[in-house]
């Protein structure tokens, strides 16, 4: 049966199909209050259920607006960033997210489950009312022909005094031969063309999941107990460490670039892995019992310390760079479907994976961030310090 928490990953997928062709048809701020408004809907619902079908369904509702926010705000960011700031606010999204689930923890110790629904309702409430002062995409405005707020959006987001005319002038021309092409559909994934930024896209989000983030995420106290470690001391670690982490990663996004941040990260997730595992594995044999927890904690603390720094946050930094503004709804909606379906498929079988092998468990998801290693380094492309519309002429030089 499915879980409570699973539920929220199957509305999730629902969004991320949804979610592209909503962010070309609506544009990407009414997208966002959208997903907003949904979201208000399911914090509402749950908080009036009196029953499990009204919990299941606002859950569902909050998972789509999940869903939809987990697309469309990175591609927002991407198209409205300057390029030599678009990694570090693209990160700033993950960090935000950080933020957030720490708050939720420590505020959820000291509420009531309903009150924190009510909580949970601020977030929605705030994108709202912010959608209201921030301007659209200047490069959607571009893409349906509204020439005037395109220039006028642009002007905003880089200042009434800036000189617009030569990224105005790129944008359009980057748009205008887009145009000149017959419209996307599925079938163009598979293009040569469009065939490398997918690989990249949907690998990164692979690996992201196969390295055992969402397991360790919903069942992290319970990893640590199993080893012998206080689990809520270790989750407050979690929490102490992960901002101030991704802080940094986001500083450095646009200094080391998006390649060496991944790098540096899979083999830290490798090396967390491997010692949570080899934890398991000195329990198991009755080995070196009193460094059990030691290790479980030392690893499962730098594996979330590398995690923050790159592969949290850069897989969606990336996607929101590498696709082409006729295949973004497509390519975007299933990178972010395959996001949502690997998270549900790992920390769904998580708790098979442990029954049947716990040190196996962790040796399996650390031999995952051993091949991220060589997919980073043999694949994906550098993009810091280029615009959208330079991006994709690297890549059409690639493919």
């Amino acid at each position: 049966m499915v879980s409570f928490g699973s539920i929220l990953t199957i509305g999730a997928m629902i969004g991320a199909l949804t979610s592209g062709r909503l962010a070309d048809t609506l544009g990407r701020k009414t997208t966002m209050r959208l997903a907003a408004i949904v979201g208000i809907f399911g914090w509402l619902t749950i908080y009036f259920a009196k029953g499990a079908t009204m919990l299941y369904l606002g859950r569902v509702l909050l998972g789509y607006c999940t869903g939809v926010i987990s697309y469309v705000v990175p591609v927002f960011i991407s198209e409205i960033a300057p390029k030599d700031l678009r990694g570090g606010l693209a990160t700033s999204n993950q960090l935000f997210i950080y933020s957030g689930c720490s708050a939720a923890y420590i505020i959820g110790a000291l509420l009531s489950w309903r009150s924190l629904v009510l909580v949970g309702l601020l977030p929605c409430a705030f994108l709202l009312a912010g959608l209201l002062f921030i301007p659209e995409s200047p490069r959607w405005l571009a893409n349906i022909g509204k020439e005037k707020e395109f220039r006028a959006s642009l002007q905003k987001l880089r200042g009434e005094k800036a000189d617009i005319s030569r990224e105005a002038t790129e944008i359009r021309e980057y748009i205008e031969s887009a145009h000149s092409l017959p419209k996307a559909g599925i079938q163009d994934l598979f293009h040569s063309k469009n065939m490398y930024a997918v690989i990249v896209g949907v690998g990164l989000m692979v690996f992201q999941q196969l390295g055992g983030i969402n397991a360790l995420g919903f069942y992290t106290s319970y990893i640590f107990s199993s080893a012998g470690f206080s689990g809520k001391l270790g989750t407050t670690l979690i929490g102490i460490i992960q901002i101030p982490i991704t802080l940094f990663g986001a500083l450095l996004m646009d200094r080391s670039g998006r390649r060496a941040l991944l790098l540096v990260s899979s083999s830290g997730t490798f090396v967390g892995c491997f010692l949570t595992g080899l934890s398991f594995y000195f329990k198991a044999q009755g080995l070196y019992m009193e460094l059990v927890p030691t290790l479980a904690l030392y690893g499962i603390l730098a594996y979330y310390a590398a995690y923050s720094i790159g592969m949290g946050p850069v897989p969606w930094v990336i996607m929101s760079e590498i696709f082409s503004i006729d295949m973004k709804a497509i390519a975007g909606s299933l990178v972010t479907l395959v996001s949502w379906i690997g998270s549900f498929a790992i920390s769904y079988s998580f708790s098979f994976l442990m029954d049947w092998n716990s040190a196996g468990t962790f040796f399996l998801f650390s031999a995952a961030s051993l091949v991220t290693v060589l997919f980073v380094a043999r694949l994906v492309p550098e993009t810091k310090g280029r615009t959208l519309e330079e991006i994709q002429e690297s890549l059409k030089a690639s493919a």
